[in-house]
């Protein structure tokens, strides 16, 4: 089955207002293609979640896209503070939860095998637990210890991005992961963009890389420099200088409002936000990609 799609009518189909949405990417294939057509198309009342978060977090708040946010760590990796959430936040109009890296693993894990709860150790100590959100606990049948129970989350769809795919849906992604298969397997429905479609015999030759099979992806678009300004491992290298003016600009409203401006609202597609980074800087980031492959 050809479940290929142009990047538009995969958002337009498969996000709904009110979604909880699971957003891939650590660090590397971050899902801003798809983000940025969401908040062009007016997606509303979204909730969003993952264990650590990337700029696209920040941005989804500042655009009016989130009602609520699901982390274990939400800000700029690197580099500094989420300001948007930070001022939604303090101002009331965001609701969220707090919760750590390996608890929001644990959550989505148990939502992967289909279980309510996962027990664990974690969250007894601290201040986390009983602030944005509560631990219940339970009494271990063989051993008689206190263990937390960490509830499931399953997401109604997963964003992804990856190096290639055949356009049946089988995605191949390399390099570091974080948390993005187990999030997207414990989705209700899987969204993929990926750098370049191949054909099955391609996919065949190298199966261990095929981290979604075909029959739990919805839908899937073939979108190149879908993770800019995030990196793909080997098609290209992370723009910085694109997160480090992101935390100056998001330091206002006024800011902010400029920069979603710039490289969403007045950017019909895709396209015309590759056309607005420039030839020269695309050509400089697929280099240093290249340069880690001889290294």
């Amino acid at each position: 089955m050809d479940k290929s799609t142009g990047l538009s009518a995969l958002v337009e189909e498969h996000i709904k207002n009110g979604d909880t949405i699971f957003v891939g990417g650590f660090g590397h294939c971050v899902p801003f293609a798809l983000g940025f057509e969401i908040i062009r198309q007016g997606k509303k009342d979204l909730t969003f979640c993952r264990s650590g978060t990337d700029i696209l977090f920040d941005i989804f708040i500042g655009a009016g896209s989130a009602k609520k946010v699901v982390y274990g760590y939400l800000g700029n990796p690197g580099i500094g503070l989420g300001h948007a959430f930070r001022r939604a936040v303090k101002a009331g109009t965001l609701e969220y939860e707090d919760w750590t890296n390996m608890a929001m693993i644990l959550r989505l894990e148990a939502a992967r095998q289909g279980v309510p709860f996962l027990p664990s150790r974690i969250l007894q100590l601290g201040d986390i637990a009983g602030a944005s959100i509560e631990v219940k606990t339970m009494e271990c049948p063989y051993t008689g210890e206190t263990l937390a129970c960490i509830p499931a989350l399953k997401p109604d769809v997963a964003l992804v991005h990856a190096q290639q795919a055949d356009r049946a849906g089988n995605v191949q992604f390399m390099g570091v992961d974080g948390d993005t298969v187990t999030g997207a397997l414990a989705s209700e429905k899987i969204v993929v963009t990926v750098e370049r479609f191949v054909e099955p015999e391609e996919i065949q030759k190298s199966p261990e890389n095929t981290r979604i099979p075909s029959h739990r992806v919805s839908g899937i678009a073939d979108v190149e420099w879908g993770a800019l300004p995030s990196y793909v491992e080997g098609y290209y290298g992370r723009d910085d200088d694109h997160f480090f003016a992101y935390d100056k600009e998001a330091r206002s409203e006024e800011g902010l409002a400029d920069y979603l401006k710039r490289y969403v609202h007045d950017c019909a597609d895709h396209a015309a936000y590759l056309d607005l980074v420039g030839e020269e800087l695309l050509a400089k980031l697929k280099a240093q990609a290249s340069a880690r492959r001889i290294a």
